[in-house]
């Protein structure tokens, strides 16, 4: 039963703190730390301090080339488990190479040139020791996607392989740019509700792009949403081909069941990464000895054999296709850095070393602008532990000796190994946990994947990654503020909706900023202060006491600009013409530093005005009224 009792509270005796200024700095000291905090969170030059000269300059030659601090401790058992790994990973890098350059619309030994020269460059320049570096499926789809709507690849295939190498190029180069300048935070910007949606409604794109080769279809429509996808099989049910229907759903399911069992006992990895290059034999020479290319099975046809050629003369620079391959190569270049980095931080967390996201940023980048000088298009880290140079390696041989041999491989093929490929793509868990944690962030993902199966790739992110800083500007311009309210028998002030047993203190309104107050929110914080004072005014407190204090707790407010200051300036004013107190609680840094440089008369930075805690506050100030609250028994 609950019994109303009117009580008269005495505040025990409460030392009270004085709120200390923060240590002095010149402007060119607080520059100085913001640059280093914005450019150089990881300080990578603390290495070198207390070093002598020789030291520094080997510390120095380590950091440009990594194969300097790790190849004087390789060693023989090292090179065995690379060969093994090498040859492994190649034999899943070759029948890749050739599916995702046809993905790119390109033609398919320039996936194979891909997977030579590009990881040579990585090896000496990248930081990452578990990283493979070769074409992935999202990079290629929306380089071809991006260039097809420009250019034909069958009417004019020497233009869009031009634009492909010089799109490369321009990847490269904002790559290395972003790393040498510092600005890898730019890429944080795709967030992981973004990524994820987008990674599946890419995915399924893919998957439907390789109708074509599944189905044996001649006439497939240029577009990539879904709906047109799906209408052009529909449409040309009379190319089906149903030799071409048999053998690859043979050859998927087998490529699948393969993947499962490499997912449920990760130590048979091999078996699925096998796999690919089996099939491709195995379908090679099922269609030699069948004659099936007269049956409706199309094939590659001729590989061209020998090493990358030169193509640096191939770069447009300049001309009226420039700020189409620029606006390519900064996607793609985007996309590749994403995935590259995500997987080589991945890697590095699980054997506990250290990767440098702008020195990635840098090899990634100088190993695009090279490859797209050797006939390579953008690639980038995608694949588990490897030797890059053994692979090369592999590569290699293949390009000089074997390519006379994929003459036969029918395209069916490459597009089951591209539908196994990206199905991994898909992570529905991950997904659910987002839905779980955060709605908004689960509307975010689901924009991504509408947007890119039903508008487009490019769009579809660009809705996405509009729609992520739509909810941090929505955070910046609406802070959060809570009222607060003292929890019985303590000094202790928290949320009033979150701590039901809290109570509001008459006489006193106490409200937590929980953001930085700048020129986008001041208005919003103005008028919702206001608000709560007139609820205040209305509300069953006042019976008990009239409004004399409005505490702001500033504990969470890590920075405010001018604008934020005459915020409380304007506050001070409308609270005087009312009789009120504006009080303010443990302002910390910057913020305190600039309210008392604006406090030309020291009203506002006094000592009844400026406390360290809300319980000090209230303690200090509560003996200047005299009120009654209720007692609960």
């Amino acid at each position: 039963m609950e019994q109303n009792d009117t009580t008269t509270i005495e505040m025990s005796a409460m030392e009270i703190h004085k709120v200390a200024p923060p240590p002095h700095k010149t402007t060119l000291q607080k520059l100085k730390t913001r640059l280093k905090e914005t450019f150089f969170p990881d300080d990578p030059l603390r290495q070198f301090k207390g070093q002598p000269l020789k030291k520094k300059l080997i510390l120095g030659a380590q950091y440009v080339f990594p194969i300097l601090e790790w190849g004087p401790n390789y060693s023989f058992k090292l090179l065995k488990s690379d060969i093994v790994s090498g040859l492994t990973i190649a034999s899943l890098a070759i029948p890749q190479g050739i599916s995702y350059a046809k993905l790119a619309n390109l033609p398919p030994i320039v996936g194979l040139y891909s997977s030579f020269v590009p990881p040579l460059v990585y090896a000496v320049l990248g930081s990452s020791r578990d990283l493979a570096v070769g074409p992935v499926s999202i990079a290629s789809l929306v380089l071809g996607s991006m260039l097809r709507e420009v250019v034909s690849p069958t009417k004019d295939p020497i233009l869009f392989l031009q634009l492909a190498f010089s799109s490369t190029f321009f990847a490269g180069l904002f790559q290395a740019s972003l790393g040498f300048l510092r600005l890898g935070f730019i890429i944080d910007f795709l967030s992981k509700a973004t990524l994820i949606g987008f990674m599946a409604g890419a995915a399924i794109i893919v998957s439907l792009q390789q109708l074509k080769s599944l189905l044996g279809i001649t006439n497939f429509t240029k577009q990539m949403g879904i709906i047109p996808v799906l209408s052009s099989v529909f449409h040309r049910t009379n190319e089906w081909s149903w030799q071409t229907i048999l053998m690859g759903f043979c050859f998927l399911v087998f490529l699948l069941l393969t993947r499962h069992i490499s997912i449920r006992k990760p130590k048979l990895f091999w078996i699925s990464a096998g796999a690919p290059l089996l099939s491709v034999i195995i379908s090679t020479l099922l269609v030699f000895a069948l004659k099936a290319q007269k049956h409706g099975i199309s094939v590659i046809g001729e590989l061209q054999k020998g090493l990358n050629p030169v193509s640096w003369n191939m770069l447009h620079l300049h001309g009226s296709y420039l700020v189409l391959v620029i606006k390519t190569g900064i996607v793609t270049g985007i996309l590749s850095l994403t995935e590259g980095i995500a997987v080589g931080r991945t890697f590095a967390a699980l054997k506990n070393y250290q990767v440098d996201g702008n020195k990635e940023m840098i090899a990634i980048g100088l190993m695009n602008i090279v490859g797209s000088s050797t006939s390579c298009y953008v690639t980038t880290g995608s694949k588990t532990a490897v030797s890059n140079i053994v692979m090369a390696v592999t590569i290699m041989v293949t390009l000089l000796f074997l390519m006379p041999l994929f003459k036969y491989t029918p395209n069916v093929i490459l597009g089951a190994i591209i539908v196994t490929a990206v199905i991994g793509l898909i992570d529905i868990s991950a997904a659910y946990q987002i839905w779980k944690i955060d709605k908004f962030d689960f509307i975010v993902l689901l924009c991504a994947f509408f947007g890119v199966i039903f508008i487009s790739v490019q769009n579809g992110l660009a809705i996405a990654v509009g729609i992520s800083i739509f909810k941090v500007l929505l955070q910046i311009t609406r802070p959060k503020t809570v009222l607060l309210g003292n929890i019985p028998g303590t000094r202790i002030y928290r949320n009033l909706d979150h701590y039901k047993e809290a109570l509001s203190v008459p006489g006193f309104l106490i409200l937590s900023i929980e953001a930085p107050i700048n020129f986008a929110n001041t208005t919003y914080l103005k008028e919702r202060i206001s608000r709560w004072m007139e609820e205040y005014e209305s509300g069953e407190t006042k019976k008990q006491s009239e409004l004399r204090y409005v505490v702001l707790d500033l504990s969470a407010v890590s920075a405010i600009d001018t604008s934020g200051i005459s915020l409380f300036k304007d506050l001070r004013m409308v609270l005087e013409k009312k009789s009120l107190e504006l009080v303010l609680v443990n302002p910390i840094g910057e913020v305190l530093e600039k309210l008392q440089r604006a406090d030309d008369t020291k009203d506002m930075m006094g000592p009844d005005c400026l406390f360290l805690t809300v319980g000090e506050a209230v303690a200090s100030l509560s003996t200047t009224i005299k009120y009654q609250i209720p007692t609960h028994v």
